[in-house]
């Protein structure tokens, strides 16, 4: 049974008195963005203006988190709320969780006593925010709320381990396609693959229709305009303006490819739902490590017409062949959307960092050659994707085992995708809900 009354609730009230403990003795704000402070005036006003010019970009990826991520979700036809709701608890239960882990990282490599929160602080909670709910597109519908929370708790504190080592490795990976998209989609698949050992995810009801693929069409959509506030948001001056042009080329041109990949992958040569809401937008997630760098234009529009390729490819052909051959489930197939486009951005990174020279980065160089060397910088690029995979795969087949105790509310077969396990609904609309095929081959 997978709704053992008040195990859920009594884990979120125990966690947000813990949060509520913690932040009371370990956080306090950041004097040199909130004050009071002894900075000069002229400091003062120089930290306002990177926080006022921080805010919208923040703001976006907010957006991106709550409700991009919570509607392109909803394409399960019997799992709206759970797409919706459990997007927004992940969300509001990571930020606060994930400011705590990242600032005892913070602590540890710093040599501080206590956590200081500025709008930066929640930019990257936000970052560990989108890992997460990558994660959770993997499990969608086979996961009951409190395994959720279980797999949250524990992917926070290995993401941040992965960020720190990759950063000890001068990572250049502005957008994330490593530490966020690889980690994060292959954190899940490892955990999905395990759990899957112990209950199988086959149920007529994983499915889409008409009106819920237009619901996850709207978070497609939210997430391509905001995608370069995510690209762009930890960058800078010049390398923050590149992040955002090259992700919007990167982005436009994989959506037009993906249009034309989607027809060309389909015997009837028509377009795939599937593909227009999650390849169009693998651009961003392929651009994310070279997007403050001097790629120039075309090769922004490459990366986005190369993503798109390979992302159809995957919906279209490597993850019904990984179904087959292994038995990997993916409910929102984010080995193509996240985890192999952040791989090719990884390799991309590496090959226009090798082709870095201070005579064309002129003032850039040095912010974004961190090893002082392109060659060397490339290699760390490889070998930051390499620990960072490790570290994902390992870590969440380990999360997959745990979570598959039936302490935490483990979903029988029937359970599967389908709201009213968790979910209060009336009664006329679950009979319009059980009617909505019919409705849909109306349409």
């Amino acid at each position: 049974m997978g709704n053992k009354r008040g195990v859920v609730t009594s884990f979120l009230i125990i966690a947000q008195i813990v949060f509520i403990v913690l932040f009371a003795v370990m956080v306090e704000y950041d004097p040199h963005h909130t004050g009071p402070t002894h900075l000069s005036k002229g400091d003062v006003t120089e930290k306002n203006n990177e926080d006022q010019l921080l805010y919208p970009m923040f703001q976006d990826v907010h957006v991106m988190m709550l409700v991009g991520f919570g509607f392109l979700m909803t394409f399960l036809k019997r799992h709206g709320f759970g797409s919706v709701g459990f997007n927004f608890l992940l969300t509001c239960y990571v930020i606060q969780w994930s400011l705590l882990v990242n600032g005892w990282f913070t602590m540890l490599t710093k040599n501080v006593s206590t956590i200081q929160l500025s709008l930066e602080n929640f930019l990257h909670a936000d970052f560990a925010v989108a890992a997460v709910l990558i994660s959770f597109g993997a499990i969608l519908g086979v996961a009951s709320p409190v395994q959720l929370l279980v797999m949250a708790t524990i992917e926070v504190v290995f993401y941040n381990l992965s960020f720190y080592v990759t950063a000890r490795f001068n990572l250049i990976d502005v957008g994330g396609s490593i530490v966020i998209h690889a980690f994060g989609a292959y954190f899940g698949l490892a955990a999905a693959f395990v759990m899957s050992k112990f209950k199988p995810y086959t149920s007529e009801k994983e499915g889409s229709v008409y009106h819920s693929d237009l619901f996850a069409t709207i978070g497609t959509i939210f997430l391509w305009l905001f995608w370069p506030s995510f690209n762009a948001g930890p960058a800078t001056g010049n390398e923050r303006h590149r992040a955002i042009i090259n992700t919007i080329l990167s982005l436009s041109a994989c959506t037009t490819v993906t249009f034309a990949m989607s027809a060309a992958v389909s015997k009837k040569n028509k377009f795939n739902m599937v593909h227009i809401q999650n390849a169009a937008i693998a651009g961003g997630v392929a651009m994310g490590a070279s997007a403050d760098l001097l790629v120039q234009p075309y090769a922004a529009l490459l990366i986005g017409s190369a993503a798109a390729i390979l992302s159809v490819i995957g919906y279209a052909y490597i993850q019904p062949a990984l179904e087959k051959a292994i038995g990997l489930h993916d409910t929102c197939g984010v080995h193509n959307l996240h985890g192999m486009p952040g791989v090719l951005g990884a390799i991309l990174s590496a090959i226009f960092t090798s082709m870095a020279t201070k005579e064309v980065y002129g003032d850039s160089y040095e912010k974004l050659i961190l090893r002082g060397d392109p060659s060397e910088q490339a290699k760390y690029q490889i070998f930051s994707l390499l620990v960072s995979l490790a570290i994902a795969l390992i870590s969440g087949a380990f999360t997959g085992l745990f979570m598959s105790l039936p302490i935490w509310d483990r979903l029988d077969c029937d359970e599967l995708y389908e709201d009213g396990i968790f979910w209060e609904e009336d009664e006329e609309e679950t009979k319009d809900k059980f009617s909505l095929p019919e409705l849909s081959s109306a349409l």
